[in-house]
């Protein structure tokens, strides 16, 4: 959910709710308001009733509501005394709306031509039934109106004010690394949106000089331990064609020259992996997996004949995927020398392609692998002294790399799956 719409939200909560505690609010002084404006109508109409009454004394007989709204009733001195004035509301048959509704009726006393009277004044009131009805609709309304308002001004105004923010945002999401920073920050005049603009420039500054000097480091690193490496088996090699050895010498020779061996090619797959992870293969290109599977397969044929191993290719479907050539040829050796080197002699190794799927199955041990720790560095399947324990590692930085699934399952073969986008 988009920022603005995300705010949008919970203001639309927050409005929710403030609406309603004003109504309730705004209901109840509303109704006080209007008490107060009847009784002070009818306190009027009391005023205006003594005055006709010394023009007209004839009214002080009147004592029905059917024929007036007000009534006059005699009473006796004292209870002129202890009357008190009261307001009270009841229903009353309407003829015109053939049915009951609320009146206020105001009893108070007054003295004429000598005699004592409790005079009724009534008055319609508002009914509240309606009132709460009407109150809520044009309520409903007006929240409706306002989240509409709100939306409408997320959407063209705040949406103006946020651009240099989802400027910058769009930037980033194609931003390279390994290419010079290109970040085009946009002006403006919110100074949350200059600090991080400001801080967005800095830290992509930082990491490319941080890039660029790792690679420097990791290709200088490569170099200087390869040349080295290189001259030390050789100079070993020449030795030991120029010098006459005891079986004793020549072993520990066989060691050291193993061990450098191993040093080298861990030397190698650690460059590779640092180039994979830091994004250095960027060439890219469409790859028939099919012709790929069927050259690494002639490849490894030899190895397989003398392992006593059947390696074949089962294809039913074709896949095609853009990457980079190289680090597809190696994802795929990785797989099938890992199949060969712990595959079971007279077992085949098997290459299946199907369904937007590559697998690789081989016979190996008889109980399953930990599916993740096959997958850590360094972590060797079996006893193989040569191994670096790098290969599943890169196999499985390649895949990242493309957003593709690398796998292990057991269903009594071990098999690795590369799953590719449908």
């Amino acid at each position: 959910m988009k920022l603005l719409n995300y705010t949008s939200k919970y203001l639309a909560f927050l409005l929710l709710a403030v609406i309603t505690l004003w109504a309730l609010a705004f209901y109840y002084a509303m109704l006080d308001e209007i008490y107060d404006s009847l009784d002070d109508g009818l306190e009027n109409q009391k005023i205006l009733l003594l005055k006709r009454a010394k023009e007209d004394p004839g009214i002080l007989d009147n004592n029905d509501f059917n024929k007036h709204v007000y009534s006059f009733t005699p009473i006796q001195q004292q209870q002129y005394e202890n009357h008190q004035e009261r307001y009270q509301d009841t229903l009353m048959y309407m003829i015109n709306e053939e049915d009951f509704e609320p009146v206020r009726i105001y009893e108070s006393t007054l003295k004429a031509e000598g005699r004592y009277y409790k005079l009724k004044i009534i008055t319609s009131m508002v009914e509240e039934d309606d009132l709460i009805e009407d109150l809520v609709s044009y309520l409903i309304g007006l929240y409706f109106v306002l989240v509409l308002s709100i939306l409408v001004l997320n959407n063209l105004l705040l949406k103006r004010i946020w651009k240099p923010f989802y400027d910058l945002i769009a930037q980033l999401k194609s931003f390279n690394i390994e290419q010079k920073p290109q970040i085009t920050l946009t002006p403006t005049a919110v100074e949350e949106f200059n600090l991080l603009n400001t801080t967005v420039s800095e830290l992509i500054n930082s990491a490319h000089k941080s890039y660029n000097e790792q690679k420097q480091f990791i290709e200088n690193a490569s170099h200087e331990l390869q040349t080295p490496l290189a001259i030390s088996i050789n100079k070993l090699e020449l030795f030991l064609e120029k010098n006459s050895l005891t079986d004793d010498q020549l072993m520990h020779m066989a060691s050291v020259l193993d061990n450098l061996g191993r040093l080298t090619r861990l030397n190698k797959s650690l460059l590779l992996l640092s180039k994979i992870e830091n994004k250095q293969f960027q060439e890219a290109e469409p790859i028939d997996f099919n012709v790929l599977a069927q050259e690494c397969i002639t490849d490894f044929k030899e190895i397989a004949i003398h392992k006593g191993i059947d390696l074949k290719l089962h294809a039913t479907d074709g896949i095609q995927f853009k990457m980079n050539k190289d680090l597809a040829r190696i994802l795929l050796t990785n797989l099938i020398k890992n199949a060969l080197v712990h595959g079971k002699p007279q077992n085949p190794v098997t290459l299946s392609i199907a369904n937007k799927q590559l697998q690789v199955r081989n016979t190996g041990t008889a109980s399953p692998l930990d599916a993740e720790l096959i997958f850590a560095r360094f972590k060797k399947i079996g006893a193989t002294e040569k191994s670096t324990g790098l290969g599943l590692p890169i196999a499985r930085a390649i895949a990242e790399k493309y957003n593709l699934t690398l796998r292990y399952t057991f269903d009594g073969e071990h098999t690795f799956t590369v799953q590719f986008p449908k």
